[in-house]
């Protein structure tokens, strides 16, 4: 829901805010006070194209601002776009320099026209009398229909996903002979050079520990050798000293109990040097210095090296390397066989394709008949005579397949009889377009609430300028009566002329046109009830308000309630 647009410096707009609430917003004032501006300027805020022209008189810049409630589709749109929210709303602004120059900001974070207006369709729909059936696009046409049968695409969407799939799988592997030939050769010579090495996991630690030993074998030798005499074999060793301590020590214990203790210690001391000598020893018997064997060991760990350098910084990175490659290798190999069953699988999700999106298209056809019919009934309801359709044609070529379907849908029209159907664009003007698509979606909202469904919420805001152009009397009382339907359900501006419309307003806004200090401003204020019947009044009867048009005034309003 648009909650406030603001204006600055904007064509005669000096300084204006409007504060927009839930329901039928109508914007009403004298001819040439300048209603339309605010719609103009709301279509700038949705990304159409700025001019040097609109910035008023004397004026750097022209500068206008709108805040939105956010949607999950704008927070989506911003998020991708790297934009941060805003607590719950969208903050659009946008400044356009006398120099022609501009900028564009959301939520106060500077950005472009593009953004603009990839969240144009989240959050507002806005019809100009400048505005042709261009702007009301094919897609927004199917989700219209789609929206009126409560028919959903998900069914097709995941056809469609699992087909473009496939068919990615099957390219990729479909890729030039050359380079997968390429490929083959020095995947096969990586293969070969690592299996030939037969490397395993964790054995360049233990090379490089039994390399240290092996070249240090004398010193390592001698150190032992001295160790074990020391410890144990020596005349001198520790082992003789502390079996002449224990003897003097288990004399004094026979005679004082204190030196119990001190006995049990030195008999566990000389076990831990029989052990330790005993270690020392068996070392000393296991060195052998084999030139051979280091030689061997350091061939192998310079192969192992130049694996590393190569395929992974270890050697188990190096086995999962050669794992991979032996993979692709197989792929290939095999890629006849793949191949034949990735194009069966392919047809197969092709027919699934066409299953889902055939029978979106008989739902979207029979919605479609109906739709038509009761869009035809309300638009000649606005003071038109036409025939309307809503045209769904499927368009079976691939190049055509999307994840809402392949179905074009459009929604044609004759004004006059005798006439072909054609697309709205090419027929209706501005006036009766804005009619048109009133009628449309006030149709798609009473028939989704006939059919008791839930509906899917459609946060957008629709804009309506100058939708009652030509009509008059009970022609526009239907205008106001399928606005106010259509607001029930979204939030509505409209620019309107006629008091018959205007009656149904939930908020009134008055735009003026005055003159101060020889310089026209246009202002827009939220009118009170009394001001409501007193502006319905100057709709009636023109410059002059009599009794009669007051009475007829609060008449209406107390009617519309």
């Amino acid at each position: 829901m648009l909650l406030e647009l603001r204006a600055e410096n904007y064509a005669v707009i000096d300084h204006a805010i409007a504060v927009f609430g839930p329901g039928l917003n109508l914007l009403t004032g004298e001819t040439g006070a300048g209603k339309s501006i605010l719609v103009d300027a709301l279509a700038l805020l949705m990304g159409d194209k700025a001019s040097s022209d609109i910035v008023r008189h004397g004026a750097e810049k022209a500068v206008v601002a709108c805040v939105f409630e956010t949607t999950p589709g704008s927070d989506a749109i911003l998020e991708e776009n790297g934009i941060d929210p805003q607590g719950g709303e969208v903050i659009l602004r946008r400044e356009v320099l006398a120099t022609g120059k501009g900028r564009v900001f959301v939520n106060n974070q500077p950005a472009t026209v593009g953004v603009l207006r990839q969240l144009a369709p989240e959050l507002a729909l806005v019809h100009s009398q400048s505005e042709t059936g261009g702007d009301f696009d094919e897609a927004q046409q199917r989700g219209l229909l789609d929206r009126y049968a409560g028919l959903s695409a998900e069914a097709v969407s995941t056809a469609y996903a699992k087909w473009r799939d496939v068919q990615a799988r099957l390219k990729a592997l479909e890729q030039d002979e050359q380079d997968r030939l390429r490929a083959l050769d020095l995947w096969s010579f990586q293969y070969k050079e690592i299996d030939s090495v037969r490397p395993v996991a964790g054995e360049d630690d233990a090379l490089t520990a039994e390399r240290r030993v092996l070249a240090n074998s004398e010193k390592l030798l001698a150190a032992s050798l001295a160790a074990y005499d020391l410890l144990y074999d020596g005349a001198n060793s520790a082992e003789t000293a502390l079996a002449g301590a224990l003897k003097h020590l288990e004399e004094l214990a026979r005679y004082d109990a204190r030196f119990a203790e001190p006995v049990q210690q030195i008999i566990a001391a000389r076990a831990s040097v029989e052990d330790v000598s005993a270690t020392a020893r068996d070392y000393a018997e296991g060195i052998q210095a084999s030139p051979e064997r280091l030689e061997e060991i350091e061939d192998r760990l310079a192969a192992l090296d130049r694996l590393k350098r190569k395929y992974g910084a270890t050697l188990a990175e190096v086995l999962a390397y050669g794992e991979q490659v032996a993979a692709k290798i197989a792929d290939i190999e095999n890629r006849d066989e793949l191949v034949k069953e990735l194009r069966l699988e392919l047809a197969q999700a092709e027919d699934g394709y066409r299953v889902a999106a055939r029978a979106l298209t008989a739902d979207r056809r029979a919605a479609g008949a109906k739709l038509g019919a009761l869009a035809e009934k309300q638009i000649n309801d606005l003071a038109m005579k036409v025939r309307f359709e809503v045209l769904v044609t499927p368009r079976e070529e691939q190049t055509a397949w999307a994840s809402h379907g392949w179905d074009a849908v459009e929604c044609r029209i004759a004004t006059n009889a005798g006439e072909p159907m054609k697309p709205l664009d090419e027929v209706a003007s501005g006036g009766e377009m804005s009619r048109v698509l009133l009628a449309l979606k006030v149709s798609v909202e009473e028939g989704a609430n006939a059919k008791g469904r839930r509906k899917t919420p459609v946060p957008r805001t629709l804009v309506f300028d100058e939708i009652d152009i030509g009509i008059g009397g009970r022609a526009a009382e239907a205008v106001g009566q399928k606005l106010k339907a259509l607001s029930r359900t979204q939030q509505v501006l409209c620019v309107t002329h006629l008091p018959q419309v205007a009656a149904f307003a939930d908020q009134h806004f008055l735009i003026e046109k005055k003159e101060k200090q020889a310089r026209t401003s246009t202002s827009v204020r939220l009118l009170t009830p009394a001001e409501r019947a007193e502006e319905l009044a100057r709709m009636i009867s023109g410059a002059t308000v009599t009794d009669t048009s007051r009475a007829h005034a609060e008449q209406m309003l107390k009617a519309s309630r």
